[in-house]
């Protein structure tokens, strides 16, 4: 089985896996890391949603041999240790989760985002696609803006 080098929430990791297989899988199952939840499995739903060198990715459409010496990002690394992430912060103060199995992706999803347009517009936050099942749309849109604010 091949074996796939790459950088994982800001530390190297080594896994044996085979080369078709989801990003996703090596993160949950062979590598213990849980926020990237599955929920469609072609990227439609994308409550799976994570970075790979940066830029938004679903990893259940991502096989792991394109990560290979790359930087995948997950939710898990985007805090800087007890500092959570501006976009993290106002999803707290905006109470937006509620049954929270699409917030780490949306979160994953806001910050690469916020990394493109530093000041979105509705429209443009709008375009994110990532399924809220709770429907707390409006409540994501505001801490979008407030992470915005924030320089998030």
């Amino acid at each position: 089985m091949p074996s796939y080098t790459f950088v994982l929430n800001g530390r190297s990791v080594q896994v044996d896996a085979p080369v078709d297989m989801p990003l996703l899988w090596v993160l949950r199952d062979k590598l213990g890391v849980t926020g990237p939840k599955y929920g469609c499995g072609v990227g439609v739903c994308r409550a799976c949603t994570s970075h790979l060198d940066g830029a938004e990715i679903q990893p259940c459409t991502v096989p792991v041999q394109d990560c290979a010496g790359r930087s995948v990002t997950t939710i898990e690394g985007l805090a800087d240790g007890e500092q959570l992430h501006p976009v993290q912060q106002a999803w707290l103060d905006c109470d937006v989760a509620q049954c929270g199995f699409c917030q780490p992706g949306q979160i994953m999803a806001a910050v690469a985002l916020l990394r493109r347009t530093p000041n979105p517009t509705d429209a443009d936050i709008d375009r994110i696609e990532n399924v809220c099942r709770c429907g707390t749309y409006f409540r994501i849109r505001e801490a979008i803006k407030q992470a915005a604010a924030a320089g998030g």
